[in-house]
């Protein structure tokens, strides 16, 4: 019998694969803690049990009446059994990203009259606490990490009893595949979060429509994957699902800046990310290639060169594939073993990847899964695949079964299938804008078919804009191929009722700081250097080499270097790491402004 709720995966693992680390965590000691799946199941269960002791449910299960839960945390086995615990008494799990401002914290508790928040660590805690005062609802905090000040988690484990054990098992067996399941706010790149209502429709619709995808890349039981990219962001917990069904272990690495560390000691055979920290990976990469030095040196760029020239599903003849033989065994095998050793797909997505990346990576026989979708589709809606008739650079890959996709007469991304979301909450008329009559959700974002089969995404519908002179310029295509550029780290095309494109660049300082050094020129700080006029001859010449690849309206004729990037916190970028355009203009207007001086 198929699952038809998510927290079926605990019951459905029980019966083909129990595990002994079906979760796995660095706890005190710097010791794998691993969680067997019958120890999640009983867990999970007292949990689900302690919740509703504390009044915790589903109510009258209408998605107003439904209780909600909040967590704001870093990826942990206790993430995922509140999780599971929550979705078994009817209520609703609403997720917040921990870098979320104290702002929209407040609104999204507020919005969704939070009952119980559950926060990781002391910092969380503290953020909560300081608004409590303004959330009237919010009945108790709870944290994962002891704290001597707060309620722990487990306290909650030792409130049930068997009448509450029976409710519960009461409410979990009359959970429908179509029920709410969660919350998820999404800031967006402007105005107030919106809270998308997903089901367990919804998210196991997508579960199962990338299953052959995941079979492709060959993953047996039992073997590890490594978790890092935020459990709020619905991709990352979305394939959490997938690896449980599967009968994955999951392993939460200790933070972003251990996740080297960790890959090397759980050796996954498969991890999810995000564009940007793969680009950071290709930066340290590089950055200890040009540390060398001789022969050493030499053999590195050879191999980098051979891998931006890699192409699939084409024949790259036999000397190419012989010198890419050589590079993988002298030098690639190294950034495999960096990368654990198992490591046979990387999926992708949240923003586009660039393509030297793609072939660089793929060269080095480390396969880059680049996919598109959105919060609203639960997420997935397409994705390259590891085999390589269903890839293709440049592109997000071919659309998941079961699912529909057209393309509107302005290029527009339309998708229906049982992964687009329920709604968003309490704004009927935000989903009347975005899911029309026939049940088309509009994604907002333009794309092209590649060969009739593969989807490209070229740009934004709202970030698409016109200068005075009428012309159109998207700016994700011409942001993209510049960054590939050592010496440019964030970029943002600007001009909307302009004369022409101008463009806020940040610079790659290490790469810079470096080229200042080899070149003798000497600064005191970030921001002299940027004054200096031989480096602004650098960018000059970075940018005109790149506009070569774009027509007249599209090349940018001056921009702006910026001394320090864009950031989570500083509220240029969303917790997905896309730009937030609007927040930019605002805050760099004067940059702008002197770009049209």
């Amino acid at each position: 019998m198929q699952p038809t709720r998510l927290f079926d995966c605990i019951d459905w693992q029980m019966a083909r694969n129990p595990m002994e680390d079906m979760f796995a965590a660095k706890e005190e000691g710097g010791i794998w803690r691993k969680y067997s799946t019958q120890e999640v199941r009983e867990t999970v269960d007292r949990l689900s049990a302690g919740l509703m002791a504390l009044g915790i449910g589903p109510n009258d299960m209408s998605i107003e009446g439904r209780d909600k839960v909040a967590v704001l945390s870093n990826n942990r086995p206790e993430w995922m059994m509140l999780d599971l615990a929550v979705q078994q008494t009817g209520a609703v799990l609403t997720p917040i990203y921990p870098t979320i401002s104290v702002y929209e914290l407040e609104f999204i508790l507020n919005d969704a009259s939070v009952k119980l928040v559950f926060v990781s660590d002391r910092d969380l805690y503290y953020k909560v606490q300081s608004i409590r005062d303004k959330i009237p609802t919010v009945g108790a905090v709870y944290t994962f990490d002891y704290l001597q000040e707060a309620l722990h988690w487990k306290d909650i484990l030792t409130k049930s009893d068997d009448s509450h054990m029976a409710r519960m098992r009461e409410v979990r067996d009359g959970i429908r595949n179509e029920d709410l399941c969660t919350i998820l706010y999404t800031s967006g790149t402007t105005g107030f979060p919106k809270g998308v209502m997903l089901s367990h429709r919804n998210i196991l619709s997508n579960v199962n429509n990338v299953d052959d995808v995941i079979e492709g890349i060959g993953v047996k039981k039992g073997e590890r994957v490594l978790s890092f990219l935020p459990l709020n962001h619905i991709f990352e917990r979305m394939m959490s699902y997938v690896y449980m069904f599967k009968g994955l272990s999951i392993y939460y690495a200790e933070s972003l800046e251990k996740v080297g560390d960790n890959l090397r000691e759980v050796q996954p055979v498969v991890f999810s990310t995000v564009p940007r920290l793969l680009e950071k990976v290709y930066e340290r990469i590089m950055g200890k290639g040009q540390e060398l030095t001789g022969l050493k040196r030499k053999l590195f760029f050879w191999a980098v060169d051979l891998g931006t020239r890699f192409e699939i599903n084409k024949d790259m003849g036999f000397w190419y594939r012989f010198q890419l033989g050589l590079a993988n065994s002298i030098i690639f095998k190294k950034w495999r073993e960096a990368l654990g050793g198992n490591v046979k797909a990387i999926c992708t997505g949240a923003a586009a990847c660039q393509v030297r990346l793609l072939r660089v990576f793929t060269s080095a026989r480390i396969v880059i899964m680049e996919g598109y979708g959105l919060t609203e589709t639960s997420p997935v809606i397409s994705v390259n695949c590891y085999d390589e008739p269903n890839r293709c650079f440049g592109t997000v890959g071919p659309i998941i079964k079961n699912t529909e996709v057209k393309l509107a007469e302005d290029g527009e991304i339309c998708c229906r299938g049982e992964n687009v979301m329920m709604g968003y909450y309490k704004r009927p008329d935000l989903t009347g804008e975005c899911i029309d009559a026939d049940g088309w959700f509009h994604t907002g974002d333009i794309g092209v078919w590649v060969d009739n089969k593969f989807l490209k995404i070229t740009d934004r519908k709202k970030e698409i804009f016109k200068t005075s002179g009428g012309k159109y310029v998207a700016p994700q295509p011409i942001e993209n191929k510049m960054k590939e550029s050592p010496y440019i780290e964030q970029m943002m095309v600007v001009g909307a009722d302009r004369k022409f494109a101008g463009a806020l660049i940040v610079p790659a300082f290490p790469n810079l700081r470096e080229w200042c050094v080899r070149n003798g020129i000497q600064v005191s700080d970030d921001a002299d250097m940027l004054r200096n006029p031989r480096v602004l001859e650098l960018y000059k010449g970075v940018v005109e080499n790149y506009n070569q690849q774009f027509n007249h309206v599209e090349q940018v004729k001056k921009f702006e270097l910026l001394d320090r990037e864009w950031n989570i916190e500083g509220g240029e970028l969303t917790p997905t790491l896309k730009l937030k355009r609007k927040v930019i203009m605002e805050k760099y207007r004067e940059a702008v402004d002197r770009i049209y001086a």
